[in-house]
């Protein structure tokens, strides 16, 4: 049996790697190296796993983590983290279990790929675009002059579209009768309509929420930073994930969630009684960034020159309240083309997923970030497109 595999990322090495175990597989990859979009994430790193067990994981999915159920479990992260081992990559868990190359190289990830597709007879075709599929009879017809029995869609999203996801995949599946859910940027940074100049300022122990309706929707503790058009960093990104499809909410972010109001006011209380002749800016940078402080007072209703000794408990109350609640306005997502993943895709009502073929057309298939399916930041992603991939291969 022959089997196309359109995608060279790592849904698509995966799969050739366990399908040629029993079939003729063919990669066809219109870059010009395999994994080029792997080849950037983690920084150049390769966040490769998350080191967690299947619970852990599905609960890290932001859509259709019941989809998740059967693959995962069949190729876990753990077990991800014994193979690439096996294929020679030495790893290591960082914080937050992000699994990570030893040598902190993506190349190296990417080589254990390739040579393990070399040792199975993989045919690898780069600089090969497919601009069309057909199917006659029980055969594909790629290009209008490749035959093959199979063909497995693994094109990725549109983010990082130098990478060579420009959507290639959504069109294919719409040719075949599939719904596609509408793509939004996931894992980006969030551009404000806040006048702040504070880009490159970070922010670490901080608490970012957003509130819809008086519900908390998405409580993220941890760093991020400004930039020129908003704010970034790791507690932003999931946050935009968690968002990317809603209207109508509120961002605040708690510039010192480690101290409830009452203890935040006492905190206060005492440094305006060691230094009651001084201007509450000055004061105030005991307890908050130099760069902020104007911002917070401001929000809170207070002149930076004012005296400490001239601060109203009224104005105090309004200090503890901004502290615990500054107010970030929502303007937009950033660019989806500079976005880690992209959410939504083929949608997966469609497909099988014990088998990632499609529910539509036998003998089609659908693996990675083309389906409508995402993760947070830690090495999640990587694993949708290596437990698809997996399941697929094994399967065909």
């Amino acid at each position: 049996m022959k089997v196309a595999i359109i995608g060279g990322g790592p849904a698509g090495m995966m799969c050739a790697i366990k399908a040629a175990e029993n079939h003729g597989v063919t990669i066809f990859e219109k870059n010009e190296k395999l994994g080029k979009k792997l080849f950037i994430t983690g920084k150049g790193r390769c966040n490769l796993t998350n080191y967690c067990d299947e619970r852990e994981f599905l609960k890290n999915l932001v859509s259709n983590s019941n989809f998740m159920y059967s693959s995962i479990y069949s190729f876990s992260p753990f077990t991800t983290y014994y193979y690439f081992e096996e294929l020679g990559l030495p790893l290591k868990v960082e914080r937050g279990n992000r699994v990570f190359p030893l040598s902190d190289k993506s190349s190296d990830v990417i080589k254990a790929y390739e040579k393990k597709l070399k040792d199975l007879g993989v045919k690898v075709h780069l600089n090969f675009e497919i601009k069309s599929i057909e199917k006659v009879g029980e055969e594909f017809i790629l290009n209008g002059r490749e035959k093959f029995d199979k063909v497995v869609i693994a094109t990725g999203g549109i983010s990082y579209k130098l990478t060579g996801s420009t959507g290639d995949g959504y069109k294919f599946a719409k040719d075949f009768g599939h719904k596609i859910i509408s793509q939004v940027p996931g894992l980006i940074g969030i551009n404000l309509k806040n006048n702040f100049s504070l880009a490159g300022l970070t922010l670490k122990n901080v608490e970012l929420k957003v509130i819809k309706d008086k519900k908390i929707i998405s409580n993220e503790f941890g760093e991020m930073l400004f930039t020129h058009r908003g704010i970034s960093g790791p507690i932003v990104l999931t946050t935009s994930s968690k968002i990317n499809r809603l209207k109508d909410f509120e961002m605040f972010l708690d510039l010192k969630p480690a101290l409830n109001p009452e203890r935040l006011d006492a905190r206060i209380l005492r440094d305006f009684s060691e230094n009651q002749n001084k201007n509450i800016e000055n004061v105030m940078r005991s307890l908050l960034p130099k760069d902020l402080i104007s911002y917070v007072l401001y929000s809170a209703g207070i002149n930076g020159e004012e005296k400490v000794n001239q601060i109203t408990k009224e104005e105090r109350e309004n200090l503890v309240k901004t502290i615990k609640n500054f107010e970030l306005k929502f303007d937009s997502l950033d660019d989806i083309d500079r976005a880690i993943v992209t959410s939504g895709g083929v949608d997966v009502k469609d497909i099988d997923p014990k088998t990632m073929e499609s529910k539509k057309v036998s003998g089609l298939y659908f693996i990675g970030e083309v389906l409508d399916l995402d993760g947070l930041t830690g090495g999640f992603n990587i694993q949708i497109a290596n437990s698809t991939g997996y399941s697929c291969g094994i399967n065909l």
